[in-house]
């Protein structure tokens, strides 16, 4: 049951004002629980696509912020006129009924609370979203998108989140999309001792991906970027060397392990070139997995002799096994998840009691039947 303010509702009670609005706030999108990765691409944010996207959904809500991940795609709207789902489906110019949900007033508070804590991630507790739950607040109040509602409900989420993470101790293990790729890599290949790795991508998720990389044992990492300057501080951070995108595939016949962390508008890797790099190393497998969303690993790779190519729907397994403790720090979350939504209720109940107020001062002085 949500708490509410009880001043809040006193007042209300004890006057003729008109009963406070409902949370005008909603939440429409699909992640990796609700589509395959091959739908959640329908719906993936290209570089460059942001501002068209949100001047789209703005005609239907008068804030907005968009969340892009690996895992998900969510809008969350405040001021909303019309229908999230159609407002999203039109934005993306595709029919994802089946995948979509939406949620509206304090579900969709808790449904973001949730998802800035790591609770509703593919690795549960992961850290990662915290900061871009931040961004794409930011994002939104740099396009003066953002406004009293929204910014209140952002705020509460990465409060809420921070507490989730230093309370329950969710996120003491580390246990990332990333670690797991790394993970599976091994499990594959029987050790990463002594193996090669080439990265495709240079943005956070792959810096993650080469510190478990390094961890793992790995000797040699590739870093392979669109932008050079890019990939070399990447490499100079954490080891490595730097290969040129259009050298990809110079380098491809030295990697054990390919991992796709990076965007692009079509696929960078096919079979063809898989299967030029592994045609003088018959003896050496190569293990791929595409943690981009869209891919940008063609998956005719697959059918390459000695390829092993994995997506992010793969890493299921591997992360359930790493998640017990999380597991057991759940309640404990959601306990936080359901205080914070319940503060954000009763400043809602507050703020419009307070509005009625000076809307109907009559009424507020119990003079209206007077």
């Amino acid at each position: 049951m949500t708490l509410a303010c009880p001043t809040a509702r006193s007042f209300l009670r004890q006057t003729h004002l008109p009963a406070p609005a409902p949370l005008d706030f909603a939440v429409v999108g699909l992640n990796h629980q609700t589509a395959p990765v091959e739908i959640r691409e329908r719906a993936a944010v290209r570089a460059g696509e942001e501002g068209a996207l949100l001047s789209h959904l703005a005609r239907h809500s008068r804030e907005v912020m968009l969340l892009a991940t690996c895992n998900r795609t969510e809008v969350y709207l405040a001021g909303i006129g019309g229908d999230p789902r159609a407002a999203f489906e039109g934005a993306w110019g595709h029919a994802l009924d089946g995948h979509l949900y939406v949620y509206r007033g304090e579900d969709a508070v808790r449904h973001l609370y949730r998802v800035a804590s790591g609770l509703d991630s593919l690795v549960i507790g992961e850290t990662q979203i915290q900061g871009q739950v931040k961004r794409a607040w930011q994002a939104a109040s740099e396009r003066g998108l953002s406004g009293t509602l929204l910014n209140k409900v952002a705020q509460g989420a990465l409060a809420a989140g921070k507490r989730v993470r230093s309370e329950t101790g969710m996120s003491d293990r580390v246990v990332s999309v990333s670690s797991a790729a790394v993970e599976l890599a091994g499990a594959a290949l029987g050790s990463l001792a002594g193996r090669t790795a080439l990265v495709l991508g240079a943005g956070e998720t792959a810096e993650l991906t080469l510190t478990h990389l390094r961890a793992a044992g790995v000797d040699d990492v590739i870093v392979v970027n669109r932008t050079e300057a890019r990939a070399r501080q990447l490499a100079d951070k954490l080891g490595g060397r730097v290969c040129a995108a259009e050298l990809l595939h110079e380098a491809l016949p030295e990697a054990d392990v390919v991992i796709a962390s990076s965007a692009a508008p079509h696929y960078v890797l096919g079979a063809e070139g898989v299967w030029k790099a592994l045609e003088g190393r018959p003896e050496r497998p190569m293990f791929l997995i595409d943690i981009s969303v869209p891919r940008i690993l063609n998956p005719d790779i697959a059918d390459v002799p000695g390829a092993y190519l994995h997506n992010l729907d793969d890493l299921t397994a591997v992360v359930s096994r790493n998640l017990q403790s999380r597991r057991d720090a759940l309640p404990h979350a959601e306990a936080i998840i359901r205080e914070a939504a319940a503060d954000l209720s009763r400043w809602h109940l507050t703020r419009e009691a307070q509005l009625a107020r000076r809307a109907w001062p009559e009424a507020a002085l119990g003079l209206a039947s007077d």
